[in-house]
Order: structure tokens, then C-alpha cells, then sequence
């Protein structure tokens, strides 16, 4: 497909997630080009950030309020140096387009404390009237609960204990709705952006999963980036084993990989100690 398409096709949703691998450049910078293109006509949806929580929204306001068009002034008022976030330069594109474009800026994550609580306590950690709505409430299927907890052994390079393993699916399950819930609630006449990780923006069971259960009506697109491989030569060869042999996004848009450390070496490393 090419770019003009694209545009006009997530030009007319409701809501458009914008996934990410956190630490890759190109992925931001690809992420406000198009928030700047998907805004060039006038529309103001709100952008909203996995990287900001609920709690810091009057933070956010206040600052945006004294300085306007200034996106370093957010990131001191936040604290984002300390936020254990990839460095604010790559996100800096993203800010600085949200600013000069007006746009409102939202924090859409759980704060750290709650996942905390929710990993810990379970179902307590959250009021009912919460949990009912973010649909915590209803089980999921042992396909899907069976492929979240083979994901977060991997993503913890296997040395997650097999007792956390639930709990930190109800975690990951917990962000995406509250994001999601959070999209619905702040949303302006002309919808909202979130910036995310790609992770969240899987059509099947992500943030887009969550927004079709709430409002089912409202058309939601999700665009991954995704770092191509040298070994994996075609697009069937990025869909996910848990994924009905489709890639789980309406878009993908393949770009270089980062250059990084093995997560895992180090970790291992750590361990050894």
C-alpha cells in the first residue's frame, strides 16, 4: 500500500494506535510523521502515551499550560529521566509535534504502583466498579492465556518464576484496557493517537481488542512497526505462533532494526552474580 492510502485510510478511524519497539529511532520518527500528516488538515484527536500514566495528567496539563509549545519543559515536569523510559530524544519528535499542532496530550497507562498492586494483590488491588469495566471480570480463553504466559516467560528470558506468570498477564491485560479505556474517555471530535509498543497494538487481544468491546461501532486502526530481519525474507515469517497465521495488526510498516545488547545475556549475566 502506498503512504497517500494509508493516510486516508487511518485519516477516517475513530481511533489509531501507533506501535512501537521502544528503543528503535526510526520508529519515532516514523510515528510523528504520520501524527503530523494525520493532523496537516486541522484535526486535533489527542495524542495519547503508554509512557505517561493517569496520575501524571495534571502534571502534563499544568505544564502544557505554562509553556505551550515547549515539549522539554513536559519532559522535566515529568521526570522523565528518571522514568525508565528510552532516552527523551527519541521521543522528543513525537512531543514536538503533539505541541505545535495544539494537540491535547494524554497520560493513558496505569501508574507503575497499580501494576505493582495488581501483580501482588489480584483482583483487590482495583475497585469493582473498575474492574467490571475494564473487563478484568471475564476470563480468557486458555488459547489466548496459554500464548500471554508463554510471552511474558519469553519477554523475562525465561527466568519469571511460574507463580507470576498469571499475575503478570493480568497485567499486561490491565494496561490494555485501561489504555483503551482511557482513549474512549478523553477522545476529541476527531478521536485519538496512541503512541504504544507494538505489543499493544495487536488486533487480537491488545488495546484495539479492548476498544472493539466497548464500543464496537467505532473504527479502530492499528499500524505496527516492526524490524525487518535478514533471515525472514516475507511478511508471513513476522506473524507471532499464537496469531491464527496472520500478522495481528491492520498495518505494518517494516523498517531497520536497532542496533542493541542481548537483553538476555545481561540477565543471565545478573543472575550469575
Amino acid at each position: 500500500m502506498d503512504e497517500p492510502k494509508l493516510l486516508t485510510d487511518l485519516s477516517r478511524a475513530r481511533f489509531v494506535l501507533l506501535g512501537e519497539r521502544h528503543d528503535n529511532a526510526d520508529h519515532h520518527r516514523l510515528q510523528a510523521e504520520l501524527v503530523r500528516r494525520l493532523t496537516d488538515s486541522g484535526r486535533k484527536p489527542v495524542l495519547a502515551f503508554e509512557m505517561l500514566d493517569v496520575e501524571q495528567q495534571p502534571t502534563v496539563d499544568a505544564s502544557l499550560a505554562r509553556a505551550p509549545q515547549d515539549p522539554d519543559a513536559l519532559a522535566q515536569a515529568v521526570a522523565w529521566e528518571k522514568s525508565g523510559w528510552p532516552d527523551w530524544s527519541l521521543y522528543r519528535p513525537i512531543f514536538a509535534v503533539g505541541t505545535e499542532r495544539g494537540l491535547r496530550i494524554i497520560g493513558a497507562n496505569l501508574p507503575r504502583s497499580q501494576v505493582r498492586e495488581l501483580v501482588m494483590r489480584g483482583s483487590s488491588a482495583l475497585p469493582p466498579e473498575t474492574w467490571t469495566r475494564l473487563g478484568l471480570d471475564t476470563p480468557l480463553s486458555e488459547d489466548v492465556a496459554r500464548a500471554m504466559r508463554a510471552e511474558m516467560h519469553e519477554s523475562h528470558c525465561g527466568h519469571l518464576p511460574e507463580a507470576m506468570l498469571d499475575p503478570m498477564v493480568l497485567a499486561q491485560r490491565a494496561r490494555d484496557a485501561q489504555m483503551a479505556d482511557r482513549m474512549l474517555a478523553t477522545a476529541s471530535d476527531d478521536g485519538a493517537l496512541l503512541i504504544t509498543g507494538a505489543g499493544h497494538a495487536r488486533t487480537d487481544r491488545g488495546v484495539p481488542a479492548q476498544l472493539a468491546r466497548r464500543a464496537p461501532d467505532l473504527p479502530v486502526r492499528a499500524l505496527a512497526f516492526l524490524e525487518a530481519s535478514p533471515e525472514a525474507r516475507e511478511p508471513r515469517d513476522y506473524v507471532p505462533s499464537d496469531s491464527a497465521g496472520t500478522l495481528p495488526y491492520d498495518y505494518v510498516w517494516f523498517t531497520p532494526g536497532a542496533e542493541r545488547e542481548d537483553p538476555c545475556a545481561a540477565l543471565q549475566k545478573s543472575h550469575g552474580k
